[in-house]
């Protein structure tokens, strides 16, 4: 490792516990992460305890063992889930522990693998966490999705490079699209979650009942409603603590009405889902229901994807990303929907998110679901931006007000 790298790994250990998580004294931290990122686990540790953690807790897994698990389990095995687990995550929720993510896919792990297999142990797993996902997706605590490099993900992103080289590459690309390769990268972060925040202000200010989507294979539209608002990826937890939970991230998002969505939309990067690219695809949506769809690679775990729930079917999240960011920038497509999302504009099939909503947390579930909530075990962004993207935005009175227009604000 030379010098530099060694500062920029720093920096982004820092940047996770400090502006991320923006861990505080005497916070414990649980951190899951694959086996083969201990080494950056242990540094992140460091800065934990550095920042004033009271204790750092680690949750580690295996994806080669889950692979053999789907190919060589009873199906009655696949719909087993720990109950301890998820109660643990549950009490670790209500003590105030944050939650890394460290992310180091392989996005072609699973791609031999039965779809239905895979789509009957991801439902086991997502109905035993679903209690849990409600503290996430309200953001009741700290929470961040961070990404390392592994050598398959890298090779599935540099193809032509040499695998040291093709690693090397991906890591380079992570510290540019943190920021993580300059100086001062938590003022810059700083300053960079005051500029998406001054976006989502303008959208509230602009009082959009509904947004028109055009582009190549995409005339789709999203209806809002007025309780709920565009934010920015900077949370605000059940302490008061505001925290980032993608890093990198380049969105300000709302949440759709849930029957209030119509029209055909199509993908602009592959989507990569537990362990399968899905590549190519379109939906047609009516009264916010998936009717129709297609793939040109992934059609099964599309399916599959589509019937994991009532609400899967349906949109969670609509997030508004320039064509020209730092992530689209690089004109890589990382097959990781964190960096790729970042990328480009993209809604999400499921579970919508309660901060979107004014007094969300306080909402009964009958209450939110007269906003029009969507609630489902998922919550899956897929990307539908590019340079082509139209985006107009329709006040209650008809008034038509452009937005995007060839991908970026107007």
């Amino acid at each position: 490792m030379n010098q530099t790298f060694e500062k920029n790994l720093e920096r982004y250990a820092e940047l996770i516990v400090e502006v991320g998580l923006n861990l505080q004294k005497g916070q414990e931290l649980m951190i899951s992460a694959p086996i083969t990122s201990y080494q950056f686990v242990r540094l992140v540790t460091e800065k934990a305890y550095e920042a004033g953690a009271l204790n750092v807790l680690t949750d580690f897994y295996d994806d080669e063992l889950k692979k053999i698990r789907l190919e060589r389990s009873t199906e009655d095995g696949l719909k087993a889930f720990p109950t301890w687990k998820a109660k643990g995550y549950i009490e670790m929720a209500e003590n105030n522990v944050a939650l890394l993510n460290l992310a180091a896919p392989n996005p072609s792990l699973l791609r031999d693998t039965d779809p239905t297999r895979v789509a009957m142990l991801n439902k086991t797993s997502a109905k035993a966490m679903k209690d849990f996902s409600a503290y996430i997706g309200g953001g009741k605590i700290s929470w961040l999705i961070a990404a390392i490099p592994t050598n398959e993900w890298a090779k599935t992103v540099f193809p032509e490079l040499p695998q040291e080289e093709a690693f090397s590459k991906l890591w380079e690309n992570i510290f540019y699209t943190t920021r993580t390769d300059q100086e001062k990268t938590v003022e810059l972060w700083e300053s960079h979650i005051s500029n998406l925040n001054i976006k989502a202000k303008q959208l509230n200010e602009g009082n959009y009942k509904k947004l028109h989507y055009k582009g190549p294979g995409t005339d789709l539209t999203i209806e809002f409603h007025p309780k709920t608002k565009w934010i920015s990826a900077q949370f605000t937890n059940d302490k008061g603590i505001p925290f980032v939970p993608n890093l990198p991230t380049e969105e300000v998002f709302s949440i759709p009405v849930k029957y209030g969505v119509n029209g055909k939309v199509s993908s602009t990067k592959p989507l990569n889902y537990s362990g399968t690219l899905i590549k190519n695809f379109s939906l047609t949506f009516k009264e916010g229901k998936v009717i129709d769809f297609s793939a040109e690679e992934g059609y099964e775990t599309l399916k599959n994807l589509l019937e994991t729930d009532e609400g899967a079917s349906y949109l969670g999240e609509a997030a508004l990303v320039p064509h020209d960011s730092p992530i689209s920038n690089t004109n890589i497509i990382f097959n990781n929907t964190l960096f790729d999302e970042n990328a480009s504009c993209h809604i999400a099939l499921g579970r919508a998110l309660t901060v979107c909503v004014e007094d969300g947390k306080s909402m009964t579930s009958e209450q939110l679901q007269d906003l029009g909530f969507n609630e489902s075990m998922i919550h899956v962004d897929f990307m539908i931006g590019s340079g082509e993207l139209d985006i107009d935005g329709e006040k209650s009175d008809g008034t038509i007000e452009a937005i995007f227009r060839a991908g970026d604000w107007v």
